[in-house]
């Protein structure tokens, strides 16, 4: 894949989008609101599927890597990596799948894309721990999925609505 200068320069703007957005989510104490562990809003996903409608799925995917594999070495957690990558690579994969569709919407491409990246997190889960006991906590996880996607998708259709008017959105 050939990028412009003008497309290079905004994968690397949306990816430093992608990780102020991890790292001010990960300051957030939203187990304070919502005691289920693991439950993350998903801040960085806005960018992801911004990226996906607005550059295509090869420079989407390019973000959402280099955003997992920077995350983890910034935050100086290796391990992380492997939920990271497979929850985000699930995720992706199946949004580019939906958004061929002319019957889904960018929130209906976003839950779907959240419920994938949990997925695959729990896949990673089932990988690391040697056995199959993080699948019970899928149903959970699916739930929150719903309404995780249904925010980062609104937030994303309000992104192409207000930048509607500039060469970003034009072609």
């Amino acid at each position: 894949m050939k990028l412009t200068t003008k497309q290079l320069t905004l994968c690397g703007i949306l990816t430093t989008l992608a990780l102020a957005l991890s790292v001010a989510e990960n300051q957030i104490p939203l187990s304070l609101a919502i005691p289920i562990p693991g439950i993350k809003l998903g801040l960085a996903n806005i960018v992801t599927v911004f990226a996906l409608y607005v550059l295509g799925p090869g420079q989407a995917m390019l973000i959402l890597l280099a955003r997992c594999l920077l995350g983890a070495v910034f935050a100086g957690n290796m391990n992380a990596l492997l939920f990271s990558l497979l929850g985000g690579v699930t995720a992706m994969i199946v949004m580019i799948l939906l958004s061929r569709s002319r019957r889904l919407s960018v929130y209906g491409v976003s839950i779907g894309g959240a419920a994938a990246h949990n997925c695959g997190q729990i896949a990673a889960a089932v990988l690391t721990l040697g056995n199959t006991a993080p699948l019970y906590y899928l149903p959970v996880l699916l739930g929150v999925a719903l309404f995780t996607g249904a925010l980062t998708g609104t937030v994303a259709a309000c992104l192409f609505r207000a930048l509607a008017h500039t060469d970003l959105m034009k072609g």
